[in-house]
């Protein structure tokens, strides 16, 4: 099939595959083109259906042109760089399907970093934008090419509770999405701690194999029917060593906006009014490498 700039889809990761490595070894003739479409998925795809759909075109480029740089991904679907100074090739996803491209590296980031900077709420009045962030959490593994040198970005800041527990959503849905595809059975995690509350933590991570987890330590509360019925009216399903936790073996999304608003709705019950107030510590992907999530609207 023809993959020079006509932008017409390619429909097999081998093809794929072959497209990649050009963008790879060749970028020059393609640099600054519009992204090529390398997967369609169906109308009304599950989140799974496209999970395992762009696995096997992730799978097909990665044994073509090695481990990626910055793993990634944001609230529309995966975001993978194979990056060095000079050139980024990019496999994005998004509802649609997945397409690939090449960028000149300082172009595409600059852009990006704009993104970041001057986009967002500067209130609760207004809309956030977390959903058209160009990546929402990223991870470098210090695999083949070469990570940013610059300062990061500070990440998107949410400027209320409500725009927090979105964000939270949009990063959950993203992980159940993408993260098997990219790192396996790693688990990713963080927890959250406020500055209302202090000591306490609020944990939460996802892995294929355990499935989507909230927990927050409850050791210094009472441990009586009462209280017990309490938290479970908030929406918490057992308690395990002065620890609440909530769990969903298989999540989708209505489980990734459960385990948000349960979140959230612990946090304001113990004193928690402002994004502000919020640090999410720990950020890890099985302790390798660096997870950095900007799209989360808290500081870390």
């Amino acid at each position: 099939m023809e993959t020079t700039g006509t932008n017409q889809p390619i429909l097999t990761p081998c093809e794929a595959a072959d497209f990649a490595l050009t963008l790879h070894d060749a970028p020059d003739a393609y640099v600054g083109r519009q992204p090529v479409p390398v997967l369609a998925h169906p109308s009304g795809a599950s989140l799974r259906e496209r999970r395992e759909t762009f696995r096997e075109v992730y799978a097909a480029i990665v044994a073509r042109i090695g481990e990626p740089t910055l793993y990634g991904g944001s609230a529309d679907g995966p975001n993978v760089r194979w990056r060095d100074a000079r050139r980024t090739v990019l496999l994005a996803g998004m509802l649609q399907g997945a397409t690939l491209s090449v960028h000149g590296t300082d172009a595409l980031e600059t852009e990006e970093h704009r993104t970041f900077e001057w986009g967002g709420a500067w209130s609760a009045d207004e809309s956030h934008d977390f959903e058209l962030l160009p990546y929402t959490w990223q991870l470098d593994r210090s695999g083949p090419g070469e990570r940013p040198v610059a300062p990061r970005t500070g990440g998107r800041m949410a400027s209320c509770l409500e725009h927090f527990q979105i964000a939270l959503e949009l990063l959950l849905d993203a992980w159940i999405e993408q993260l098997p595809v990219q790192v396996g059975d790693d688990w990713a995690g963080f927890c959250v701690t406020s500055a209302a509350d202090r000591g306490r933590q609020l944990q939460i991570s996802y892995a294929i194999q355990d499935g989507l987890q909230l927990s927050v330590d409850d050791r210094d509360g009472e441990d009586s029917p009462e209280r017990a019925q309490l938290m479970r009216s908030r929406g918490w399903h057992f308690r395990d060593r002065g620890w609440w936790q909530t769990e969903f073996q298989e999540p989708e999304r209505p489980e990734a906006a459960e385990v948000a608003r349960l979140a959230v709705a612990e946090l304001r019950a113990r004193g928690t009014k402002e994004p502000k107030e919020l640090r999410a510590r720990d950020v890890s992907c099985k302790d390798r490498g660096e997870l950095w999530l900007p799209g989360l609207g808290i500081r870390h």
